[in-house]
């Protein structure tokens, strides 16, 4: 019942991060911000999300899994708090740098909880549980967001109530788990500088790299979306906006639940061959304002990024030793939010000079690049025999 309440919680925690993600068409209608603006308010919650991994990614080795996650969720329920109580910048930042810590502190940490409370031999079904409670949660949150704001009244506050509800039963849930670590007399609290142990970085190397195109792929498509689907097609729905951004992460659910476990040791490199198709599909769509290429490109792009995900945290979580499978996993995810951050800061300031049309094409090739690179280095070298030298006889 534990392994279920911190997964529940989990999904509840992300579902807040991209709860606001179709609203910031609003915010920009009502407070008159530019895209610039909306950059820095996407960069500051990339900015607690690191600071969280640093600051606390080893930490519940240390203090407990119950109690981090614990303070995730009061930072989770503060960012909530802020965003009902304050409509303007200095609350809209301030609630996305309480939301980055949250999901900071909750991702190495609830990843870790839940293969300690899987047990012995549990390794692959406790990933795929932490993997889908992660990218499902995020996958909700622009959804019903979206629904709301376009058919129910107070469309930015009532998905906040919402979500300061889930996190109350969270909290409840938390509150009843037991602890999974021993605790250390004397708990040592330090910067976690990223913790790869010589047995992991091999892996770690590969599965990164794989994991970073597809993370970067979610956060071209979280700062395309809106903006594509109102300034491109002039659509200003916000459940179709909200819909669009659901789709890509509903797929990469579906990729870590349904197909990594079929393509089995070649799910990484399945997932880098649907990314490479994936942006080629969104370069097509936006070069011509197809909306129906753009949720096709989601669909194979999210696909593509849910079979890296979970193949490469998998891959990395097998390596990692027991007492420091927090530090390898918040190493993991400090280079997965690096990757959804800049498309998302990329997007805003390029978008001024170049246009959204034009940037976005330009990303999308260069994210196929990437995934092209992660691909090559999972093909394995091929050796060229050597010739057996044949003696000449005089």
């Amino acid at each position: 019942m534990a392994f279920w309440l911190v997964a529940g919680a989990f999904a509840v925690t992300m579902f807040g991060t991209t709860l606001p993600t179709p609203l910031y068409v609003l915010y920009q209608e009502e407070l008159g911000l530019g895209e610039q603006m909306i950059t820095v308010i996407f960069a500051v919650y990339a900015a607690g999300v690191l600071a969280a991994l640093l600051l606390f990614g080893r930490a519940s080795d240390q203090l407990g899994r119950r109690r981090m996650l614990l303070i995730g969720l009061a930072c989770a329920a503060l960012s909530t708090v802020a965003f009902l109580l304050d409509h303007g910048l200095t609350g809209l930042i301030v609630a996305r740098v309480l939301s980055g810590l949250s999901a900071g502190i909750f991702t190495g940490t609830a990843t870790a909880a839940l293969l300690d409370l899987a047990g012995a031999g549990e390794g692959r079904r406790a990933t795929l549980v932490a993997t889908a409670s992660n990218v499902g949660g995020l996958s909700v949150g622009p959804l019903v967001a979206g629904f709301l704001a376009q058919f129910a009244p107070l469309p930015l506050r009532l998905p906040f109530w919402v979500a300061l509800g889930l996190i109350l039963l969270a909290t409840l849930a938390v509150w009843a788990m037991p602890e999974t670590v021993d605790l250390p007399e004397h708990p040592r609290l330090r910067i976690s500088r990223p913790d790869l142990p010589p047995q992991v970085r091999p892996v770690f190397i590969r599965a990164a790299t794989a994991g970073f195109a597809g993370f970067a792929v979610l956060g071209l498509f979280t700062a395309v979306t809106p903006s594509f689907l109102l300034d491109l097609l002039h659509e200003p729905n916000h459940a179709l906006s909200g819909a669009v951004v659901f789709t890509v992460l509903a797929a990469s659910t579906l990729g870590q639940v349904a197909l990594a476990r079929r393509f089995g040791h070649r799910a990484l490199a399945a997932g880098c061959v649907a990314l490479i198709a994936g942006m080629g599909l969104l370069a097509a769509g936006l070069a011509a304002t197809s909306l129906a290429l753009v949720i096709a490109s989601a669909i194979v792009a999210g696909l593509g990024q849910g079979l890296c995900m979970r193949a490469g945290l998998e891959a990395v979580n097998t390596q990692a030793p027991a007492q420091r499978r927090a530090g390898v996993a918040s190493t993991f995810f400090i280079v997965m939010y690096v990757a959804i951050a800049l498309p998302v800061i990329g997007v805003g300031i390029a978008a001024t000079h170049l246009g959204l049309q034009t940037t976005g094409i330009a990303f999308s090739i260069a994210f196929a690049a990437i995934a092209a690179v992660a691909l090559a280095t999972l093909i394995p070298a091929r050796t060229t025999p050597t010739r057996t030298a044949v003696p000449v006889r005089a």
